[in-house]
Formats: structure tokens, sequence, C-alpha cells
């Protein structure tokens, strides 16, 4: 009888864990730059005399969809977008390295580039400053040119641009990837961005809400597993008081 509760209580677990991850990915589905969370899970015997037949599902790491998403023009120069595989260099809130693919910039009140959110956008030698009142263009190759009057463009820094194994990239809390082991990752120059652009989400928001529509499903089967295998103890119980 708890062999069939384990199953059923392990699996409604394991279904809300998915429920959470296609709820959090439909709710970012128009997030620029978003990629979507994967969940994945394993199955774990449970330890302990007499329970080895027992096994639990727990969630194991999937880490996220690295499929690009759809690109549109916006024609706003602040605005670009990694074209093919690469990501833009930031610091997190926690001063480190972070990357994201969400490349609608913007300047600060004291010219800093930086990310929707004010996070400050990284160069080569930490974060790019445009001088007060110039015009910003930003290059194919990451380059950041700043115009003021009538002169010439004048390069004030280039954006991070890197690429590495997306094996080695994990997602945080707040959507950007980090690497695992924690160093920074190396500046890629193959890696170009479109001027005036931005990558939207990969999410699918249909498949998405036919896979939450599937979990709900599911997780109902198993709540219904659940009331069997109790209704079958008070009979067992029951049964047993009479014959005693």
């Amino acid at each position: 009888m708890d062999r069939m509760i384990y199953t059923a209580m392990s699996g409604a677990k394991a279904t809300m864990t998915r429920q959470d991850a296609l709820a959090h990915n439909l709710a970012n589905a128009n997030t620029p730059g978003f990629r979507a969370d994967l969940s994945a899970f394993r199955a774990v015997p449970v330890r302990g005399e007499g329970a080895t037949t027992r096994v639990h599902s727990l969630e194991s790491t999937a880490g996220f969809d690295a499929t690009d998403g759809p690109i549109t023009q916006t024609g706003r120069s602040l605005d670009v977008a990694v074209k093919g595989a690469g990501w833009i260099a930031v610091q997190g809130l926690d001063g480190n390295e972070a990357y994201t693919r969400a490349g609608g910039m913007e300047l600060s009140a004291d010219g800093t580039l930086q990310v929707r959110g004010g996070l400050p956008v990284m160069g080569d030698g930490g974060p790019i400053v445009v001088p007060q009142g110039a015009t910003v263009s930003i290059g194919s190759d990451g380059t950041v040119s700043a115009k003021q009057g009538n002169t010439p463009p004048v390069p004030v820094g280039q954006l991070r641009l890197v690429n590495p194994p997306t094996a080695d990239l994990r997602k945080g809390a707040d959507g950007l990837m980090r690497m695992a082991n924690g160093d920074p990752a190396e500046v890629d120059p193959t890696v170009r961005v479109v001027e005036g652009a931005l990558e939207g989400s990969n999410v699918n928001p249909v498949e998405s809400m036919v896979g939450l529509i599937a979990a709900a499903r599911q997780f109902e089967m198993q709540m219904k597993m659940l009331q069997t295998a109790e209704g079958n103890e008070q009979r067992a119980s029951k049964l047993l008081s009479n014959n005693g």
C-alpha cells in the first residue's frame, strides 16, 4: 500500500515543480532575451531498512533552453540583439560579472551604459561610460561610439561579448547567466550584435499552455491515487478488525 503512496506523492511533487517552471516561462513569454527554464527528474531510492523498494522523484539540473528568440527591429540606437550564439556581459547586483541576451540599454544620470533594470554594461576595462549629451551608436562588433555636435564619432568602449559553452552556464534566480566555476568568461571576437533591434523570449506560449493543462491533469490523477490508497487502507483496517 505504501508503495502506491510513495509513487503518487513523489509524482505529485514533481508535477508541481514542473507546473512552477511552465508558469514561470509563460509569465516571461514577452520578456526580451528570456531563456525558457527546463525541468527534468530522476528516480532516487528511499534509504532505510525495508524501504529500498520505495522510490522518490527528485528534480535534476536541466538548465535552460538555449534556442534563439525572434529578433525585432526597434530603430532605437541603444537597443542591440545578439546575432546567433553569444552573450552580453553586465555587472550583477552582487558586483560579479553576469550575462544576458536582453540588449535594451539606456544611459544613467552619470552616463553609465546599463541594461534596463540598472545593471551596468561591461566593457574591456569595466562599465562603459558615455559623455553627457552625446549621441550613442553601437557597431556590429560591440564598439560603442559617442558623437557630440558636429564632431566625428569617438569610440568610448566595447561591449564584452562572450560565448562560453552552454553547459558551463548556470541560470540564476534573477534570470542572468553565470559561469558555473565562478570565473569570468573569455571575450569572443566572433560574436556580433544587431543595432536597433531586440531579441524576444524563446518561450512558446502555446506549448507552455498545453504543458500546464497536461500537468494539471496529471496532478489530479496522482491525487486520486492517494485517495484510492487511503480508501484501500481504511477498508483493509476494517476487514482486519472484523476478523479479529
